[in-house]
């Protein structure tokens, strides 16, 4: 296959960029750089973590793109870069693979055990779009993939401390709700193809009502369980989180996309809170 789609090289790079899940790619990033500097990781640090939680994001999005292209293609996907001529499946192989090799010395930049846990992370996304996806257990690598990210921000600070329990539970709840609303839109095509894991095999009206479950879980976690009552931002942090996650259920059955917006919402309110108490990572 051409390497370059359609002969231009804007082409092809704007093909990698949708190629790469930029959504999910640039929230991650986001959220974990802000849970870097709530943990008190200084200027250059926090841009370490960012630019190796980037080119982790970066690596497992052009990965998913390129082992699927062939479902989706059989899917008639024209809205896929690779389906729709933008980018050869060639050139997202070799970038994902690159963007593999440049996350690792900067996962390890972070710090030693760091770096093996967020590395660990990044493998398990890998087995997900490898095999994993279409298997029962589809859900681990969300739920270890979120729940180690707090352990890579802490551990990486001086005297290797670790987060609080909550904090690294409440991630793998948001990791478990991410899973679901990134599934819920094409449940549908993954089941046409064969892709049969734990979403799909629940169905989309299942799936759609189990999505708030583990957010308001999460947020109920940050919000409870840190020393000392709840004060005026938690709990306005807890209704939002309980309004988009309704409101996601709620308007799931005019476009399947809304779950996953809301649960990306559910998660910058609950790193905010997580700002706001300023308490728990490094506990």
């Amino acid at each position: 296959m051409v390497a370059v789609g359609r002969g231009s090289w804007v082409g092809a790079l704007g093909g990698l960029a949708k190629a790469c899940h930029p959504g999910p790619t640039v929230a991650v990033t986001a959220l974990v750089t802000a849970l870097a500097v709530a943990a008190g990781r200084d200027v250059t640090d926090s841009v370490l973590v960012a630019a190796a939680i980037l080119t982790g994001q970066l690596s497992v999005g052009w990965c998913n793109d390129a082992v699927d292209a062939g479902r989706d293609i059989a899917a008639g996907r024209a809205e896929k870069p690779i389906v729709g001529g933008q980018v050869g499946v060639r050139t997202v192989y070799v970038s994902a693979f690159s963007a593999l090799v440049v996350c690792v010395p900067l996962s390890f930049a972070c710090g030693l055990l760091a770096g093996a846990v967020h590395l660990i992370a990044v493998a398990g996304a890998w087995a997900y779009n490898l095999r994993l996806k279409s298997t029962l257990f589809s859900w681990t690598p969300y739920v270890v993939g979120f729940g180690s990210l707090p352990v890579f921000v802490v551990t990486g600070l001086p005297g290797r401390p670790w987060p609080a329990w909550w904090v690294v539970v409440a991630a793998a709840a948001l990791g478990l709700g991410a899973h679901l609303a990134n599934v819920l839109p094409d449940i549908g095509q993954d089941v046409a193809v064969g892709v049969r894991g734990w979403p799909q095999r629940l169905g989309a009206s299942r799936v759609r009502a189990l999505i708030p479950v583990p957010l308001l879980a999460a947020s109920a976690l940050l919000v409870f369980a840190p020393p000392g009552p709840p004060g005026a931002v938690a709990w306005a942090g807890l209704a939002a989180v309980t309004a988009f996650g309704l409101a996601g259920t709620a308007l799931g059955g005019l476009s399947p996309k809304i779950p996953f917006a809301a649960a990306i919402a559910c998660a910058a309110v609950d790193v905010g809170l997580l700002l706001a108490s300023g308490t728990g990572v490094g506990a």
